[in-house]
């Protein structure tokens, strides 16, 4: 669903520059927890986490949470337990794999490595002749930049292999190219469309602009300097990574193959990391990034009636009593997760699991009033 965005809140060359101070107040800085073997059991939380488990049906099951620090963990699922546990595997982001894009942008924009105003199509082209509203990286980061999901011939490419791998068969070569030739039917900046497609060509200008392949591009700029060691951008085994499964639950999909759109749906990351990086968020103070870290919580954009839907460079924010809630959901085909935190709370969450999304499918609804609730 396309929906114009409100007039004033066309990105900004520099995301994350506040359009008003930020609703909350920042929570004592959190201390980094050792991180358990197995699951701890922690009273109320854990019960409060035991049912949102419960609430998925789902061959495996993850919800993670971090209160001021403390972590608490809670498997289950409707499959025997897996040889390595579930809460020692990666599992597939999916698009919530768009907030370390997000991170890396506004990372090299408040560092002066590039400006987020720039033409995107010049990047991937230095020969290419400017357009008169060109889409910048803002434009693609905030999906604004009049981009359709996916590009037009994708579904042509991937239909042999829709239900296992479709991504796989569209490389980068595929994505660049698709974007120079579109013409976008608005201006950029005028109306919103998420887009798959325009977070993978900004992944492919972003490597461009820096002269850096994009797996190395985001593990030295963002992955590395926050401790973020056992993220990974690509399949492993059996042993290192969840099984995904299909919408009946029990039939396991292959592994997902992004092709050229690593930087809209590449992430791998078990449950302990995915609460370091969103523990970073909950207060960046003395943290590494802690200028992107404060950036990526700002609203850069507004939109839908009473411009009551929020963005910034990397979440969907929504209100609540105490403070802003900021999240994030993913899905490829046998996969699905959930990422938020909460500042004024002190509350971070990660949920994950192992079966391609449904009709009246409860995990998303269960993560986010979990997450509300705290």
């Amino acid at each position: 669903m396309t929906t114009r965005a409100h007039p004033r809140a066309r990105p900004a060359p520099w995301p994350g520059e506040p359009e008003q101070p930020e609703e909350s107040e920042k929570p004592e800085q959190p201390e980094e927890p050792e991180q358990p073997e197995q699951p701890e059991e922690s009273g109320e939380p854990d019960e409060l986490l035991a049912a949102a488990v419960d609430a998925v049906d789902a061959p495996d099951v993850v919800f993670a949470l971090s209160r001021h620090g403390r972590r608490t963990l809670r498997t289950g699922g409707t499959a025997p337990p897996p040889p390595v546990p579930r809460h020692r595997l990666r599992y597939e982001l999916g698009s919530a794999s768009k907030t370390f894009t997000g991170l890396l942008l506004a990372h090299l924009t408040r560092t002066g490595a590039l400006s987020a105003g720039l033409p995107a199509a010049a990047l991937l082209d230095p020969s290419r002749r400017s357009d008169r509203d060109p889409v910048t990286l803002a434009h693609l980061i905030t999906h604004t930049a009049g981009l359709p999901a996916l590009p037009a011939d994708f579904f042509v490419r991937g239909l042999p292999v829709w239900h296992t791998n479709p991504y796989a068969r569209y490389p980068a070569e595929r994505v660049v190219d698709a974007f120079l030739r579109h013409r976008p039917r608005h201006r950029p900046g005028t109306r919103w469309h998420y887009s798959n497609f325009g977070v993978a060509v900004l992944g492919h200008a972003l490597a461009a602009a820096t002269g850096t392949p994009w797996d190395a591009l985001l593990t030295g700029q963002v992955l590395r300097p926050l401790g973020l060691g056992g993220i990974t951008l690509g399949p492993g085994g059996p042993d290192t990574d969840a099984t995904g499964h299909r919408k009946d639950g029990t039939t396991p999909v292959p592994p997902l193959g992004v092709g050229g759109f690593q930087a809209a749906g590449a992430v791998r990351a078990d449950p302990h990391d995915l609460l370091t990086f969103l523990e970073a968020h909950l207060d960046p103070s003395d943290r590494p990034l802690a200028d992107a870290l404060r950036a990526v919580r700002r609203p850069v954009l507004r939109r839908g009636i009473g411009h009551r839907h929020v963005h910034t460079v990397a979440w969907f924010q929504h209100p609540t009593e105490h403070g802003p809630m900021y999240f994030h959901g993913g899905a490829t085909l046998g996969q699905q997760a959930f990422l938020g935190f909460r500042p004024a709370t002190g509350t971070a969450l990660a949920a994950l699991c192992t079966r391609r999304f449904r009709a009246r499918d409860t995990f998303v609804p269960t993560a986010y009033a979990l997450l509300a609730e705290l």
